[in-house]
């Protein structure tokens, strides 16, 4: 069982920056697939950035050119460097990884709050 742990977020003016980690632990060697995720109350959760099973990134429109994705396979870890931050990426965000290539996400975090004011 694999288990994922975010850090990093909180509380932050817009144009700030946060990087959110998220760290695996449990019964694995490596994660090649990679998502994290945001959701807002009364809204779906929806794909911010993740890695392909062919190593490529992709984001989500609103977040282009201001987030990225990247991971630390020695340390089992993906992150989330968001620059330029705005009051409408205050969300919940959550990382998720496919530890055993199922083509799915299934080991999810916790969630972990970012806070965007104006």
């Amino acid at each position: 069982q694999v288990q994922l742990r975010e850090s990093g977020g909180g509380l932050v003016q817009a144009g700030g920056s946060l990087r959110l980690s998220c760290a695996a632990s449990g019964s694995i060697s490596s994660i090649d697939i990679w998502g994290w995720y945001r959701q807002t109350p009364g809204k779906q959760r929806e794909l911010v950035a993740g890695f392909t099973r062919y190593g490529s990134t992709n984001y989500a429109d609103s977040v282009k050119g201001r987030f990225t994705i990247s991971r630390d396979n020695a340390k089992i870890t993906a992150y989330l460097q968001m620059n330029s931050l705005k009051p409408e990426d205050t969300a919940v965000y959550y990382c998720a990884a496919d530890p055993i290539g199922l083509g799915i996400f299934s080991s999810w975090g916790q969630g972990i709050q970012v806070t965007v004011s104006s």
